[in-house]
């Protein structure tokens, strides 16, 4: 989420006085005698915390469904609409456009490209700004329902080079390189409920809620925030064909994970991403925000992650554990690399979660264990027991691009790859 001004403000109404030099600021914006203090992010990056006491949200949700629903009842004809979804420049925000089809697609295939304004969405500039919507995995609509589609797209310039944010085309191409392997991926999707006064769902508006340790796959309206937004997601999820495997209450109150998977190569990024718009919406229907921060609460609060598990076709057979050990064994000569790509600022974002505390490791160290949910790389008990089976890689943060993680895992572990930085293929 990305808060320049108060709903009520225009620019010109609007004075921001720097709290501090960095290019992410406090500010406060001050009208007549009222003076509020945000967190301003310029529009390269990705998203504000709301510090103040607004947070400009949409009042959609209050509208009455009842009056939308007849008119989504209506016969719709031959015709289908398919949602385009994609990733913008920020990296980890997603935006969305609607066009009308003559019939159902029934693959990818049968979808036409499509373009849009990319100056708009941090990715292009103003004097040359159509981007390319390149259709890359397709979903049923769980908001629209059947026929109707929500695709999800890779971005391309004018020039049909691929955005910096579509990490998609060079993932897809380190995945062919080793399907032979079948690599297989689960990732676990941890993110926190906020309401609209930028709070975490349920907290006490000038205070906190009782401390960590009752909430963890908590059940009762004293220890589960937010579980209708849960239970929605889940069933719209399913509907729409993402491999969700599960969800529970997080350690921290009004946090929350969903996990998807096992998904084969590429399909782990398009499941993922396709499952964070599905929550986007659902939220937007609650008038509630999903927040990807990975430490959204300072303090002696959980943060968020995207733990990502992972395996081979030779991990998963008798005496894999031997396979899943030299895995881990690069992993530790490649610790910078992963890092850098395990959030989309590089790093700067799993710094205030990988802490060495709250069930994490240390973002300057390397290490593995099993069982073990304060190392970076975690061995299941029974995988150790069994000798094969998967790994956990613990490091990802919660607004991680799960294109870039995935690719990381590949290049290290399977081609064995060293160095801070990736072979050019």
């Amino acid at each position: 989420m990305s808060v320049l001004r108060a709903p009520s403000l225009s620019l010109a109404e609007t004075h921001w006085r720097p709290i501090r030099d960095s290019p992410s600021q406090f500010c406060s914006y001050k009208a007549g005698r009222r003076t509020e203090r945000f967190l301003f992010q310029f529009p390269r990056f990705s998203r504000c915390v709301i510090v103040g006491n607004k947070m400009a949200t949409s009042d959609s949700s209050s509208l009455s469904k009842a009056v939308k629903q007849q008119y989504m009842e209506l016969p719709q004809g031959d015709k289908v609409q398919a949602m385009y979804v994609w990733v913008d420049g920020t990296g980890e925000g997603l935006r969305c456009k609607t066009r009308t089809l003559d019939s159902e697609p029934k693959s990818i295939e049968d979808l036409p490209e499509w373009n849009f304004d990319g100056s708009s969405t941090y990715q292009a500039e103003g004097s040359n700004s159509d981007m390319y919507l390149v259709p890359a995995a397709m979903f049923r609509d769980p908001f629209r329902k059947d026929p109707n589609k929500l695709v999800l797209c890779e971005v391309m310039k004018y020039n049909r080079n691929p955005a910096e944010t579509n990490l998609r085309i060079r993932c897809n191409k380190v995945m062919d390189m080793v399907k032979d392997q079948h690599p297989w991926f689960g990732m676990e999707q941890e993110y926190t409920i906020l309401g609209t006064d930028g709070h975490p769902f349920g907290w006490p508006s000038n205070g906190f809620p009782g401390p960590q340790g009752p909430y963890y796959c908590g059940v009762g309206a004293d220890k589960a925030y937010g579980r209708d937004v849960v239970e929605a997601h889940y069933r719209a999820c399913l509907y729409a064909g993402v491999k969700i495997c599960g969800t529970n209450a997080e350690v921290m109150p009004a946090q929350w994970e969903f996990q998807v998977g096992p998904c084969e190569g590429i399909d782990m990024g398009d499941h993922l991403w396709a499952a964070r718009f599905i929550l986007h919406r659902v939220c937007e229907d609650f008038g509630v925000v999903a927040s990807f921060d990975p430490k959204p609460i300072p303090g002696n609060w959980n943060g968020a992650g995207c733990h990502t598990n992972f395996s081979t076709k030779e991990m998963r057979e008798d005496g894999g554990l031997k396979a899943i050990e030299e895995s881990i064994e690069r992993l530790g000569r490649r610790h910078r690399y992963h890092i850098r790509a395990y959030d989309p600022k590089g790093g700067l974002d799993n710094a205030r979660r990988l802490t060495g505390r709250h069930e994490t490791s240390n973002i300057d160290e390397f290490s593995a264990g099993v069982a073990n949910r304060g190392a970076s790389i975690r061995i299941p008990r029974n995988v150790g027991q069994d000798k094969k089976g998967y790994f956990e890689d613990r490091r990802p943060s919660a607004n991680c691009d799960p294109y870039g993680v995935t690719e990381a895992l590949i290049r290290t572990c399977l081609l064995n790859e060293e160095g801070d930085e990736p072979t050019d293929y």
